[in-house]
């Protein structure tokens, strides 16, 4: 039997001296987070290299804010599961979004408190967001398995200019 030369149909690039840096346009990036304290430092790491590599550093630091408001909600009242983060660049803005297993309670007085704690909890996330021009949410997460959506829109311009201000620094 003679070995045949290995032949693989699939394209492999060599030359990654060519490949220029990712545009904001392809930034779609989501992971897994464990309950566990660092966490939170992680997201906002990963938060910031991603943003530095699509040429979108001037709004990190009102981004790494939000990430981190939403990850601090999220462990402290999600339970202990994981959560997921996203971030996409779309239209101009960033959005972020993050998904807790914390599922809406069934009874409305204890689904108003908990909307009412969780509402207290992202104060700061409210005023950073709103300082940016942007917008922020929760409610009920639409994907199987339930849980808590949380979410903040930054558009460019308005986050850039509020972290010129020195407002909103991580």
């Amino acid at each position: 039997m003679s070995a045949s030369p290995a032949v693989s149909a699939c394209l492999v690039s060599t030359d990654l001296a060519e490949v220029s840096p990712p545009s904001p346009e392809s930034l779609v990036y989501g992971f897994t987070l464990p309950a566990e304290a660092v966490s939170s430092w992680v997201a906002r790491a990963t938060t910031r290299v991603v943003l530095q590599m699509h040429g979108l550093e001037e709004m990190a630091d009102v981004a790494v804010q939000v990430v981190g408001e939403l990850t601090a909600c999220a462990f402290r009242l999600g339970g202990d599961g994981p959560v997921y983060l996203s971030l996409r660049w779309w239209e101009g803005e960033l959005q972020v979004v993050l998904y807790d297993g914390h599922r809406r309670h069934v009874h409305p007085r204890l689904a108003a408190a908990c909307d009412e704690r969780r509402g207290d909890a992202l104060r700061v996330l409210g005023c950073v967001v709103e300082g940016a021009g942007g917008e922020w949410g929760f409610g009920e997460a639409r994907e199987p398995g339930g849980g808590t959506r949380m979410w903040a829109v930054l558009p460019w311009a308005g986050a850039r200019e509020f972290a010129a201000a020195g407002v909103g620094r991580a």
